[in-house]
């Protein structure tokens, strides 16, 4: 492995298309093509992750054969194949699209495909025993309901959905409608008894301990190894797994022992992925994070915190506890059912006579101090049983949390589901919450990050542990799940330098814009205007459009004035009118002077992060596109359509670091994955600006050096480089980008004269 290139699949994008742009991928220097998922989904879907057949490749995309294609045109450039799996969940939007849940639905516990989804079919599920549908617009909504016969077999229809009729009484909608094993009931009922991904009702999630499972889902994937079409796997979500290491295990042998699979597993600051495990690592979120705290300066986050109480009345340290409220409101609406579910298991399992909504609240208490996905790898052992004593410890909910004890002790059905209903309310709580609802500095509201996490500003012990531990992890800067993208968090997080700066700009655009609906949203959107604004170019009605949407999506996934399920419209009209003022009101020349002294600096950063996740430990992942600048935003703004013309063609610094870079890695693959790693320290005056490592094969000297700026707008500001030098030691060390070549003590102001980075190759 060297390098990867991940590609979005869509009806707008398909193996062929892919395949035609291999040329270009392999003279960007990466080894491996990294696809979105290629299995069959549900029509028209642009991510891939609703997989609706498992057995196929989608048809859309070109099929089994267009991925055979793919894989000659790929092979014959020197590249391979790596393929996004979902194991968690399949898509059941359009149920007559999912077979398997189709005739689940028709024959409910009857069917050969009922195990293969998990499902609560008990009495007291809140639905009689049947498959809850949360579709109705109301409980009323059932009148809407009609029964079409008019083909070979009946159908219930409900606006635009159909669904079947496995048993026709022949008579109304209405009596055909309860003669089924599913209940179509409102979106907003608190009863769903299948378990979902995460609150996402059109992903129902699949038993993948069950061997039968295993083998019916994963078939199709076992022959892209023995066809030699893939070379390696990215695993979706493994930890709604109800046996995520039991799955990956019976992955490796499905692909055999040479496949590079890699697991999105989102670790928290200080969190260590369990080594047991037969992967070659996540996905990279910890690396991402690694390298953007690198690059925030820990001085900005006083006086950032203060501006965010001056506007908002919070001082931005009260993260804790806003996650404990949101998720206190999680248990209580989105993820009530998940609850009442692990809540009768837990009183299966120990007999407990007290009330369920006891059990749920004693459960929920210990789930919100759980801050990792999952607490039961055995690697987290000491901190799962910290998690549980202070769980124990809450007078308020103890007995709650005392069956709860007993039932994990069994390590029964209830313990998986704990496990299960932890990750989701993780993942909700946080990455779908908390980040739009705070905004001292939004670079830091990241997949794997954290609103108070400055972190620290040493990156290398976190680097060299990934050289050492997982030399072959995926890295990542960018991927379809960012919440921003890599240039734009960059740019961002300049920010931190300048915290008296950005606040006395905010307080001019906040004067001269209408008010906000909320400050907090008023502050988050001002960073996100300030992140994405051209450099040196109008607002087209392109990116207007773009803000907009994000605007939207923000605000209700905040949920503070308004949100998905209950949007206001006046709260939503405040911040669209505070975005247009940015863009085109009085302040928006303002902004523009803000932007145009502080990009070249977010360029810099933007340089930075990429030549050292290039050259760093582990196999870096370029997302599409991000081999030039680009001003992304949160999905589906992430996944636009790459213009590949204009990649071909440019020559911007950024193309040429990433060039650069896997040309090198391509070149010496020895010295970077599984290579060694050093950090390389400058003295003087400036010291402290200069980041950067070399690396080498095992046993050898190193032979590559990546060195780059941090800080730079303080480092312009306090005197630049002066008599700050780096010594390279022996031999003769070209640049990469340049062609400069240097030797022994080298004044870092002559490394840096065309670029803010340096990529040195010994001679």
């Amino acid at each position: 492995m060297g390098a990867t290139y991940r590609l979005q699949l869509g009806p707008g994008f398909t193996f062929d298309d892919a395949a035609r742009r291999v040329p270009y991928l392999a003279g960007l220097g990466v080894t491996h093509l990294y696809l979105s998922p290629v299995l069959e989904a549900v029509a028209g879907s642009t991510h891939g992750y609703d997989v609706t057949d498992p057995a196929s490749v989608r048809a859309e995309l070109g099929g089994r054969r267009g991925l055979e294609r793919l894989a000659d045109a790929a092979h014959a450039e020197g590249l391979g194949l790596i393929i996004d799996i979902v194991p968690n969940h399949l898509g059941v939007a359009r149920p007559e699209q999912n077979h398997w849940w189709w005739d689940v639905l028709t024959h409910g516990r009857r069917s050969e495909f009922a195990h293969f989804f998990d499902i609560d079919w008990a009495a007291d599920n809140g639905a009689g025993g049947t498959i809850a549908i949360p579709v109705l617009a109301s409980g009323d909504d059932v009148a809407a309901l009609t029964v079409d016969r008019s083909g070979p077999e009946p159908l219930l229809r409900y606006h635009d959905r159909v669904f079947p009729v496995g048993r026709d009484t022949g008579g109304d909608a209405e009596h055909v409608h309860y003669a089924q094993p599913y209940r179509l009931v409102p979106w907003d009922a608190p009863v769903r008894t299948y378990r979902r991904f995460f609150t996402v009702d059109d992903l129902a999630a699949v038993r993948m301990e069950d061997p039968d499972v295993f083998a019916a889902t994963h078939a199709e994937i076992g022959t892209w190894f023995t066809d030699g079409i893939a070379d390696g796997l990215r695993v979706d979500h493994p930890d709604g797994l109800a046996d995520p290491a039991g799955y990956l295990r019976a992955l490796r042998r499905l692909t055999g022992p040479e496949a590079w699979i890699v697991v999105e597993k989102i670790l928290e600051p200080g969190e260590p992925l369990e080594p047991a495990l037969p992967v070659a690592g996540t996905t990279g979120y910890d690396a991402l994070r690694e390298l953007g705290h690198a690059l925030v300066d820990p001085a900005g986050a006083v006086p950032l915190a203060e501006l965010h109480a001056r506007l908002t009345g919070d001082d931005g340290a009260s993260f804790d506890e806003q996650v404990l409220r949101i998720r206190e409101g999680l248990g209580a609406r989105d993820l009530r059912p998940e609850l009442a579910r692990l809540a009768r298991a837990i009183r299966r399992e120990t007999g407990s006579y007290l009330p369920l909504e006891e059990i749920a609240s004693g459960a929920l208490h210990w789930i919100s101090g759980v801050p990792y996905y999952r607490d039961d790898y055995p690697v987290l052992a000491d901190a799962a049983a910290r998690f549980r004593r202070e769980a124990l410890a809450a007078e308020a909910t103890r007995p709650g949390v005392e069956a709860v004890a007993r039932a994990r002790e069994r390590r029964g059905e209830s313990d998986v589901r704990f496990a299960q209903v932890t990750g989701a309310m993780a993942a909700k709580s946080v990455e779908d919450t908390l980040f739009y609802r705070t905004a001292r500095l939004i670079s830091l509201q990241e997949v794997g990050g954290a609103p108070s996490d400055f972190g620290p500003s040493d990156p290398h012990p976190a680097l060299a542990r990934r050289a050492a531990e997982w030399p072959a992890a995926m890295t990542t800067l960018s991927t379809h799940d960012t919440k921003r993208g890599e240039d734009v968090r960059a740019r961002i997080g300049v920010l931190s330098q300048c915290p008296g700066e950005w606040s006395a700009a905010v307080d001019r655009w906040f004067t001269a814009a209408p008010p906000p609906p909320d400050p907090v949203t008023g502050l988050f959107l001002a960073q996100t205007v300030f992140g994405v604004w051209p450099e040196g170019g109008p607002v087209t009605t392109a990116l207007r459009r773009r803000l907009h949407a994000y605007a939207e999506k923000a605000m209700r996934e905040a949920g503070i004035g308004t949100s998905w399920t209950a949007p206001d419209g006046a709260f939503e009209a405040a911040g669209h009118a505070f975005v247009d003022a940015l863009l085109h009101g009085p302040a928006a020349r303002d902004v523009d002077d803000v932007v145009r002294r502080l990009a070249p600096h977010g360029r810099n950063d933007a340089l930075t992060q990429k030549l050292l996740q290039l050259a760093g430990p582990g196999v870096p992942d370029v997302y599409q596109g991000t081999e030039d600048w680009e001003d992304s935003l949160v999905d589906p703004d992430n996944r636009r359509p790459v213009d590949w013309d204009r990649l071909a063609t440019s020559d911007s610094p950024k193309n040429q670091v990433v060039r650069a870079a896997l040309g090198l890695r391509r070149e010496r693959p020895a010295g970077f994955v599984g290579g060694g790693y050093e950090a390389v320290t400058a003295t003087g005056a400036a010291a402290g600006h200069l980041l950067g490592f070399r690396r080498g094969a095992p046993g050898a000297a190193p032979d590559v050096a990546a060195l780059a700026t941090r800080w730079s707008l303080l480092l312009e500001r306090t005197g630049g480089w002066r008599d700050t030098f780096v010594d390279l030691g022996p031999g003769i060390w070209a640049d990469r980008l340049t062609g400069a070549v240097h030797s022994g003590p080298t004044a870092v102001a002559d490394l840096f004269v065309e670029h803010p980075v340096a990529l040195l190759a010994l001679e």
